[in-house]
């Protein structure tokens, strides 16, 4: 299990690299795909957002999603973080529109589809209790997977984030100890 602790100081370091962002322009750093330079924001667009506002409405749904991901499935915590990071990332990188992806929402579309597919494939009470009610809070994040007219979101990083998610639910599903 990772502590809560970790987790705000995931968060907070959001709010550093977001005022380090202020005086050095590190947004550059972002998923821009099919280039070199590019594929270094597979690793670092999480941490990289395009204003304040951005990184307020990351912040508070990404700590509600791993803090509920730690207590239901501690030991799947950074497995899932990791491989949603990752492959969402690499999916984006790939198959993403030419244009510089950032932001932790794409990490957050992914909590909410491991979250609601993991709790259903468990086929038990509190997992699948846990399923809806991240629906309920978090289902209308559904319309942020579709091409938007706001070409300044990145709905690649939302849709590959979530099937990245759907992913590594049922390879953790059907991983045998």
């Amino acid at each position: 299990m990772i502590s809560t602790k970790y987790i705000l100081q995931f968060a907070a370091l959001l709010y550093v690299v977001y005022f380090i962002g202020l005086f050095i322009p590190i947004t550059k750093f972002g998923i821009v795909p099919r280039t070199a330079s590019g594929l270094i924001g597979v690793f670092t667009a999480p941490f990289l957002h395009g204003g304040i506002r951005h990184l307020l409405s990351n912040t508070i749904p990404l700590i509600t999603l791993l803090i509920v991901l730690n207590t239901i499935y501690p030991t799947k915590t950074l497995a899932v973080f990791l491989f949603v990071t990752l492959a969402g990332g690499l999916l984006v990188w790939i198959f993403g529109r030419d244009a510089n992806h950032i932001g932790a929402s794409g990490l957050i579309y992914g909590l909410v589809a491991f979250l609601i597919v993991y709790g259903i494939l468990e086929k038990k009470y509190i997992p699948i209790a846990i399923s809806v009610g991240v629906a309920v809070v978090y289902g209308g994040l559904i319309w942020g997977i579709f091409p938007s007219v706001k070409s300044y979101i990145s709905w690649e990083g939302h849709l590959f984030g979530a099937i990245s998610g759907v992913l590594i639910a049922f390879l953790l599903k059907n991983y045998k100890h």
